[in-house]
């Protein structure tokens, strides 16, 4: 890349040149400005962009790669001779497996069609700071300090632009744009995108889009020529949408650091066998600390993990320190609510479908109730709001075919609240709200179900769909609509009543606003169970306040979908101690008392 555009001074440089030579100046004054352009970086928060092609020495290309933080990620971008920077350290950096795309800023055209729902605007604030913090995390993304934001970025360098929701205010998306001839003092004239990040809870489509057309646009305005980004090369759903908007394939090469954050491009795939979220998390965390890793039955998510002398078998979050009992406990809904109740946690009223108790006194008393099966996971068969015996009588036939004793309970409205116990700490609280959908005034609400089913899916790896049943025509019918209903544009309709991920439901932390008394109902009842890994479900009005009621535990919970909450670390903490640097062993015991 000796000869190609980005390592020569251009434009106005060389009019300043002319007009230098022009007025008498001497010729040794383009060395000085030459020199400020040599080793050029930029720190972006999560890193150093380190322009390698404004390095003329690999030496010194690879000592600012050594200096590279512990938490953070720097990227050596437009590297010359890859290979021959690799091997002059070759157990310190490594080849990044990107391709670098090119958007034609002179030929680009805007869009005229411009999506509905969200808005596309510069950050402008800390709220926005922290959720665009939480977009990274959610994403295996690298944080950035929220001072870095206000204390150290060059707005005229670096650009970050944040997509929010225009009714809810969420931010959902965000990407982070560099003036290269700023960042290199005319040495490159380009720009680039890093960070484009887009929630797995956004509601609406085309998000990635507008933030990649806004931030082209904006380096347009300022007669920047091309825009530039790298993107990892299996990423099929980014590539297409670069190469929809224009951009083209270009041959520079990418060099990083080997560390943690890396270490899933240079060492390989983590597993060959596939396995879901909830125990890949747990999976890759574990071989993050060096903890040998063997797959028992990848289908099932059975595994085994060892570490000095000492190997625990599990299925997900479930290993072999949750006793047979405590399991059983946890799979009999009624059994678990007797028990919890006698820890003086508050459950809610509940009967046993044709155990001759007076249904019709019941119902009276509570007006709606809730049938679901004495045993299962994953919100099967549970019915929500029925009021009258003919629903009842309905819904008890269909929880029977998953367990033959069937619960009637009385319905608590509120918020799904789930609390992730391990070691008896609540490491995280998150409300679950049922799969909802928006309107566009075109689609029928059965073709949004299964617009915004296929992205739930997409975005958790399959282990969420929302599937049409008579639950959900149940849940319309309640709210006079039809699945063949056009629902009017904007307008937000919750499709079911359970707030179950596996049915489409999604999940939003709530740690730390959560009331104490509710994180000690948590404790409380899986002391009961003594269980030392748990979910607990409370249905809480607001999860600031105290007031809840127990809803069930869960033996194995998904440790997935919790950013930015590290479930999974304090996981494999609890099975391994000793695999905790013992600073990180003192601080955690100290929190814990």
């Amino acid at each position: 890349m000796a000869e190609n555009e980005q390592s020569r001074p251009k434009g106005a440089f060389d009019h300043r040149l002319k007009r230098m030579r022009e007025h008498g100046l001497k010729p040794e004054y383009r060395l000085e400005e030459t020199e400020a352009q040599k080793n050029r970086y930029i720190d972006c928060g999560w890193g150093r962009l380190v322009f390698a092609n404004t390095y003329q020495e690999t030496d010194k290309l690879v000592e600012v790669l050594r200096n590279e933080r512990p938490d953070r990620r720097d990227i050596a971008f437009y590297v010359r001779d890859p290979h021959v920077l690799v091997g002059t350290a070759p157990q310190e950096l490594f080849l990044d497996p990107s391709h670098t795309f090119r958007l034609d800023l002179a030929t680009y055209r805007a869009a005229r069609d411009l999506r509905k729902g969200f808005t596309v605007r510069r950050l402008s604030s800390r709220n926005d700071a922290e959720a665009v913090n939480e977009l990274y995390l959610s994403r295996g993304m690298v944080p950035v300090p929220p001072d870095f934001f206000w204390s150290q970025l060059d707005p005229r360098s670096i650009t970050v632009l944040v997509a929010e929701e225009e009714e809810t205010g969420a931010i959902v998306g965000t990407a982070m744009g560099v003036d290269h001839s700023r960042a290199t003092n005319g040495a490159d004239t380009g720009c680039s995108l890093w960070c484009l990040a887009v929630s797995p809870q956004a509601r609406f489509a085309g998000i990635g889009e507008g933030l990649v057309r806004r931030l082209a646009e904006i380096f347009q305005a300022k007669g920047t020529p091309h825009l530039d980004l790298s993107v990892l090369h299996d990423n099929e759903l980014a590539i297409g949408l670069y190469e929809k908007l224009g951009f083209e394939r270009v041959p520079y090469f990418t060099v990083k650091r080997k560390n943690t954050i890396n270490e899933a491009l240079f060492a390989g795939p983590p597993m060959e066998d596939k396995l879901n979220p909830y125990a890949t998390i747990i999976i890759n965390e574990a071989r993050r600390r060096g903890i040998q890793t063997e797959i028992v039955d990848a289908q099932g998510g059975f595994f085994r993990l060892s570490y000095g002398g000492r190997s625990v078998s599990c299925r997900e979050s479930l290993s072999e320190f949750t006793s047979a009992v405590a399991m059983s406990i946890c799979d009999d809904k009624a059994t678990t609510r007797r028990i919890v109740q006698r820890a003086g946690v508050t459950v809610p009223d509940q009967i046993l479908a044709g155990s001759g108790a007076d249904l019709g006194a019941f119902l009276e008393k509570h007006g709606s109730v809730v049938v679901k099966p004495a045993r299962g996971e994953q919100g099967k068969g549970i019915a929500i709001g029925l009021t009258t015996p003919e629903e009842i009588a309905a819904a008890v036939d269909v929880a029977r075919t998953f367990s033959n004793d069937v619960l009637i309970e009385e319905c608590v409205t509120g918020h799904d609240l789930r609390l992730v116990v391990i070691d008896y700490r609540v490491v995280a609280a998150a409300l679950r709200k049922p799969a909802e959908v928006t309107g566009n005034g075109k689609a029928t609400i059965e073709n949004l179900i299964e617009t915004q089913s296929r992205r739930r899916s997409a975005a958790t790896g399959g282990e969420s769909r929302i599937v049409i049943d008579d639950e959900v025509r149940r849940c319309l019918a309640g709210k006079g609509y039809d699945l063949q209903d056009i629902l009017a544009e904007g307008e937000t309709l919750a499709v079911r009543r359970t707030a179950n991920l596996h049915t489409g439901g999604t999940i939003h932390d709530v740690t730390g606003e959560t009331n104490h008394a509710l994180i000690d109902a948590a404790i409380r009842a899986a002391r009961a169970i003594e269980i030392p890994v748990t979910g607990i479900d409370l249905m809480v009005k607001d999860p600031r306040k105290p007031d809840y009621r127990f809803i069930e535990a869960n033996e194995r919970p998904g440790l997935a979908n919790h950013e930015p909450q590290p479930t999974a670390e304090r996981f494999v903490d609890f099975l391994f101690p000793l695999s905790v640097p013992q600073p990180v062993r003192t601080t955690l015991s100290r929190v814990g008392t």
